[in-house]
């Protein structure tokens, strides 16, 4: 049997390709540090700052405009949200340049995308003139046209993925717009973080197919279900680690101690001084709430964050175990055993960080850096399923 051949890609998508990946890896981090600085709500209004398109300069400047009566302006944290949403932005017209390249040879690919693209352009002056039904309508309509083509068209030239890639970039604009708009609502600001990963992962395979470096094994083929079966896991837990930051709960269990001499319990590994402390698991996965409330600082009360931190602990013990296994089978597996340290060692790093976040009452860095532990996970499993590949057949 012969090889399936690809159709020749843009001379320099590859390249391309792998800048998104980088520029997200910015965008995602640094969404974290806007997050975890408690910047996410110091721009009130959208797409603007105070009515800027960067952001004031001094408390006098964001005084004339509307959105100063949402708000008092914070100078130390306005220029974190905003750029934020530069890079965001960004990022979106380097994935529609690798959707308009990966589509050029589609028909009507170009139109479709573009269309598409223009429908969702004209939203966002129609948000801000106050035409919140009509902003709605046509950013639907661009998305329907994006989903529709993934939907049609095959990924034998990757304008399936880079299509739906773009899809995801226009759905985090409006996850990014109702982060804003809502207050920060918990469900909001843990699916912006799933978005910024999904987009990630979708662009680093993309990445790794348009480079061409396949790693040819004959078990390919099972070994990608357990790598599959890893993201699937790893995915969860940064769903629920989402979940802990958006309600406030990484300190539940309480934090910023290592003996019992300095405080009166041992935050970790036990939570608040008991192995099983009273705990409402009901109230705690509510996961949508009445429109209007702040949520800045968390809504829910100590029994239900202690359950959100609960249940993040035994995640991460489950998503331990299992890639620590998957890095030893990763190891004995021929060609595979860099793979393997990386994603061994990831996942002592990264616990070691999620222990520290406790001992050390939430440090900025150190939860950044738990973020970009996350993200690097991401990298090495994704990678390795673009990657691995059966023997080529021979005729």
């Amino acid at each position: 049997m012969n090889a399936i051949v690809r159709p020749a890609l843009a001379r320099h998508f590859h390249r391309l390709a792998w800048l998104a990946v980088l520029l997200t890896t910015c965008v995602v981090v640094f969404g974290a540090f806007v997050r975890l600085s408690d910047a996410g709500l110091s721009c009130p209004d959208w797409p603007t700052c105070y009515g800027r398109a960067t952001w004031p300069s001094a408390q006098q400047d964001a005084a004339a405009h509307v959105a100063s009566e949402i708000r008092p302006f914070e100078t130390h944290k306005a220029w974190r949200e905003q750029v934020h949403r530069h890079l965001a932005a960004s990022l979106g017209v380097l994935v529609l340049v690798l959707a308009l390249l990966a589509a050029r040879r589609r028909r009507f690919g170009i139109a479709q995308i573009v269309g598409a693209s223009l429908l969702v352009a004209g939203a966002i002056p129609a948000y801000m003139y106050g035409h919140i039904g009509l902003a709605f309508a046509l950013a639907g309509a661009g998305e329907a046209i994006l989903l529709l083509a993934a939907l049609r068209w095959s990924n034998i030239d990757l304008a399936r993925a880079a299509v739906l890639t773009l899809a995801v970039i226009v759905f985090q604009a409006l996850l990014g717009k109702w982060t804003v708009t809502l207050l920060l609502k918990p469900i909001i600001v843990m699916g912006h973080l799933l978005g910024g990963l999904a987009t990630f992962s979708l662009l680093l395979w993309m990445a790794w197919r348009a480079t061409d470096l396949p790693i040819r094994l004959a078990d390919a083929r099972v070994l990608r279900r357990w790598v599959i079966g890893g993201i699937i896991v790893l995915g969860v837990q940064i769903a629920l680690g989402g979940w802990t930051s958006a309600n406030y709960a990484a300190l539940a269990c309480g934090g910023g101690g290592w003996t019992t001499a300095q405080h009166h319990y041992l935050d970790f590994p036990k939570c608040v001084g008991q192995w099983w402390p009273p705990a409402d698991f009901r109230e705690g996965f509510v996961l949508w709430r009445g429109v209007g409330v702040d949520y800045e600082g968390g809504v829910l009360d100590g029994a239900s964050r202690i359950a959100i931190q609960l249940v993040h602990r035994m995640m991460a013990v489950v998503v331990a175990i299992y890639l620590l296994w998957l890095a030893l089978r990763l190891y004995r597996t021929p060609g595979m055993r860099g793979w393997a340290a990386a994603l061994g060692l990831l996942v002592v790093a990264q616990v070691s960080l999620g222990v520290l976040n406790v001992k050390l009452a939430l440090p900025l860095v150190v939860a950044v850096l738990h973020n970009a532990g996350a993200l690097a996970l991401l990298f090495v499993l994704v990678s390795v399923l673009a990657r691995l590949k059966e023997p080529e057949s021979v005729a």
